[in-house]
């Protein structure tokens, strides 16, 4: 056991354990050892700059938390060209919707012009949470002031059978009804997403508190 996994274990609790590996069921529960993510941002902002470095060279984990330790690390890194390789380097690895969700480089808001051709790359990938992580990055950073209608297109055109590809594309399209309500709602009334994702988006945005009651009504007709 590394020095690392010590440590984790030392923070383990094992009632979030139990209550935390049913959120997760893509992974083997044995892999989970149970620290919850406040406990493990700390532990991360404790973490010496060589000892953090040397972590983030180690590829793969054993477990789940250390996967989520090195989302959290990632995220920090200040230098885009070294965060950007590095986060390339991680997606083969991440293999559920909590680690991809948890990664999120700061650094990217400042690098818009270059992240978008990351993530038409991303987008195309036949891992589930490489094109999940590629349509959540859309949804931080492109549905405000860098919003372009093609994004839109980007993600409907996306044909995948995997549930957490499915709910990140309802996901997106509910934050864009918020967002981007004009350009979104064609996407909605000519019914250019598969029944299930135009469904879960509609609920979703009917359920955000920034989508105005009269939208919601009307968007609550367009279900299918």
């Amino acid at each position: 056991m590394t020095n690392i996994q010590k440590q984790l274990f030392a923070l383990q609790d094992k009632k979030y354990r139990e209550f935390h590996s049913k959120l997760i069921p893509t992974i083997d529960k044995q892999t989970i050892i149970g620290v919850r993510v406040p406990v493990l941002r700390k532990f991360a902002q404790e973490l010496d700059e060589q000892t953090a470095a040397t972590f983030l060279q180690k590829l793969p984990h054993q477990y789940y938390e250390e996967n989520q330790l090195h989302a959290i690390l990632l995220s920090g890194l200040k230098d885009y060209g070294q965060c950007l390789a590095a986060v390339n380097k991680f997606l083969p690895y991440v293999n559920n919707w909590a680690t991809c969700d948890l990664l999120r480089p700061k650094i990217f808001v400042k690098y818009h012009k270059e992240l978008i051709k990351e993530i038409s790359v991303w987008l195309q990938s036949d891992k589930t949470y490489t094109m999940r992580f590629g349509i959540e990055m859309l949804l931080v950073h492109f549905l405000d002031k860098d919003f372009q209608k093609k994004y839109l297109d980007w993600v409907a055109k996306i044909q995948s059978e995997e549930y957490y590809v499915r709910m990140m594309q309802a996901w997106f399209f509910a934050e864009a009804a918020a967002k981007q309500y004009e350009a979104v709602l064609p996407y909605f009334e000519k019914q250019k997403l598969e029944s299930w994702t135009h469904n879960k988006a509609i609920q979703k945005a009917r359920e955000s508190f920034r989508v105005a009651e009269d939208r919601k009504e009307y968007l609550r007709k367009l279900k299918y």
